[in-house]
């Protein structure tokens, strides 16, 4: 198997589930085995909501999953954040406009990410390390609404509450207890 920019992974305990950036997809390793296939994305950039293959990605860079029924991807290029039902391959778009700007803090895809990059979840939430808008944005899974958790918007730095922080352009986020890591 062959990968072009791997970024980051999560896993299941059973599966390894790859973000394939440049191969714009989404790639599974069976841990015991180590056979690597294509769960979504037909490895050409652009966008779609489809079926496993027919489900299009644009440099997709943050994974995560909640507990092996769902992935949830930063599909950086699309500006969107994006969900994968693991048994069926089911892509949809859980957040996100796909348009390039400011954060819009919003509904579904009525939202606005600037290259979404870093994905975390506490199976509640999902936490996105929003990298050029330096903030950190909140997602309740069951609603789709977003809104900024943390960060002035400004590429600055500095400790604060809420949007009393500023990020530089921040990539990466994990949930460590009850405690949110970027």
């Amino acid at each position: 198997a062959s990968f072009n920019a791997p970024t980051k992974m999560t896993t299941d305990g059973t599966n390894i589930y790859v973000a394939d950036a440049e191969n714009h997809r989404i790639r599974k390793i069976v841990i015991s085995t180590g056979v690597v296939s294509t769960l979504a994305g037909s490895g050409t950039s652009g966008f779609a909501d489809d079926n496993g293959t027919a489900a299009v990605f644009s440099y997709p860079n943050g994974i995560t999953t909640d507990n092996g029924t769902n992935l949830y991807v930063a599909d950086t290029h699309n500006n969107r954040i994006r969900k994968i039902v693991i048994s069926t391959g089911v892509v949809t778009t859980l957040a996100g406009s796909g348009t390039v700007g400011s954060a819009n803090d919003d509904n579904g895809t009525a939202a606005s990410f600037n290259y979404p990059r870093g994905i975390t979840t506490d199976g509640t939430n999902i936490y996105v390390a929003d990298t050029s808008n330096h903030m950190i944005r909140k997602i309740v899974i069951s609603t789709g609404v977003v809104s900024t958790l943390a960060g002035s918007g400004t590429r600055t730095f500095a400790d604060g509450t809420g949007p009393s922080a500023s990020f530089d352009y921040p990539t990466g986020v994990t949930i460590v207890g009850t405690d949110l890591y970027v």
